[in-house]
């Protein structure tokens, strides 16, 4: 099914209802909740998704796993998705937070399959398999590491949006602890206790994270490293590598990394 509203889609006696829907670049869905929990998939283009516990960037070709009733906004840029709507007695055993997933092959095309199902499928036939292998195929998938987590404390918090707008890996922890008003030290123990993170590691993995973008956009990697403060391509190569485990190719694999 093609661009079918929520409500349609919600009540459809279906367990698992699939949507393709086309975005404009920068269109944002501003905070909202589902009744059903959501697999979001980008065929091309970026997303950007927001909860109170952190920002999530989800390249092209791959997915984020939205649970039921988790207020999120979306920013898409540029992005043709696939999406499952999941009613919660079929994804109880699924994770309970946001998370970017892995996309197989096989994955790819029963998405693509899904939405060309009517939305009240046959469940004894040939598409009510392919909806329990589509869960399968959910559950198996890896996980990747494309989270930034956000603090709850208010202050930390608006200076930590202000800091993703433009990400600069040059920038101070002690500034941050001087708009706050605070010691560098109870900063530091204040900003851990938030993330989960040390601020350098936060600065790195947002720099990192919010690079996929950047680059799934067409710049090179010269330009997003300068862009972020780095002195040299090589330089935000090394750190890319050291946070996400992998090259940007790696997340991006039709990516013309050329300097």
């Amino acid at each position: 099914m093609r661009n079918a509203s929520i409500a349609v889609l919600d009540s459809t006696p279906r367990p698992v209802v699939a949507i393709c829907t086309e975005y404009e670049y920068g269109h944002r869905l501003p905070m909202h909740t589902h009744r059903r929990s959501q697999l979001l998939y980008g065929s091309k283009g970026v997303m950007q998704v927001t909860t109170s516990l952190g920002t999530w960037v989800v390249p092209p070709q791959r997915s984020v796993w939205i649970p039921r009733q988790v207020p999120h906004e979306v920013l898409f840029l540029g992005v043709t998705t696939h999406s499952l709507y999941i009613e919660p007695a079929e994804s109880l055993s699924m994770e309970a937070r946001c998370r970017v997933i892995d996309v197989s092959p096989l994955l790819r095309t029963l998405l693509q399959e899904a939405v060309d199902m009517p939305l009240e499928y046959e469940q004894e036939g040939r598409d009510g398999a392919l909806v329990k292998l589509l869960l399968h195929e959910i559950q198996r998938a890896n996980r990747l590491a494309l989270q930034i987590p956000m603090p709850a404390h208010d202050r930390l918090l608006a200076i930590c949006k202000t800091f993703l707008l433009a990400p600069d890996i040059n920038t101070a922890a002690q500034g941050w602890a001087d708009s706050l008003f605070i010691s560098l030290r109870t900063f530091n123990r204040l900003f851990r206790e938030q993330t989960g993170l040390s601020f350098g590691q936060w600065r790195q993995r947002a720099c990192a994270i919010l690079a996929l973008a950047r680059l799934a956009e067409g710049l090179s990697v010269t330009a997003v490293a300068l862009e972020m403060g780095y002195d040299s391509p090589a330089a935000f190569a090394t750190m890319f590598r050291r946070v996400l485990g992998r090259p940007p190719s790696f997340y991006l694999p039709a990516l013309d990394a050329k300097g």
